[in-house]
């Protein structure tokens, strides 16, 4: 698998941040292993604590297994007060889980985004790159069950 991504690729180190979008997207768990980073840095010449240092600066990026589909709740200031207190609870409790868990399914992790650029439909989520927005408890319903039909 990660062979097969880095040979898309010159072994140069700017190419790092497409590499790692594209190793998280390929893994089926939404992360890059220990073992890819390994891996990556060998191809890049860099070191395990380079490539980490990117990981965790880009809140995109996960080093630990997540669901199919990571949901960003918006809590930027003009989504607190268009309501994302009220989204983040309907999204907890539709979703049995706590911010930074994923479902017993595998399907969903509920992470917080600092901001999605969306202000004009705020409150607003994303779910993978789908952008959701003027949310109320129906709308957050209706979205979770038609990617729950998807499975």
């Amino acid at each position: 698998m990660i062979s097969e991504i880095l040979k898309k690729y010159e072994p140069k180190k700017e190419n790092l941040l497409s590499i790692l979008h594209d190793v998280q997207e390929s893994s089926g768990k939404n992360y890059v292993s220990t073992e890819s980073v390994l891996e990556i840095g060998k191809f890049l010449g860099m070191t395990r604590s380079e490539i980490n240092g990117v990981m965790t600066f880009y809140t995109m990026l996960s080093e630990e297994p997540r669901g199919k589909y990571i949901i960003r709740i918006c809590v930027s200031a003009p989504c607190h007060v268009a309501g994302s207190v009220s989204v983040k609870e309907e999204l907890k409790k539709v979703l049995g889980i706590d911010v930074g868990e994923t479902t017993g399914d595998g399907l969903f992790t509920l992470e917080e985004s600092a901001c999605l650029g969306v202000c004009d439909i705020a409150p607003a989520m994303m779910v993978g790159k789908d952008v959701y927005g003027g949310l109320d408890g129906h709308k957050i319903k209706k979205i979770i069950s038609e990617y729950r039909s998807r499975k």
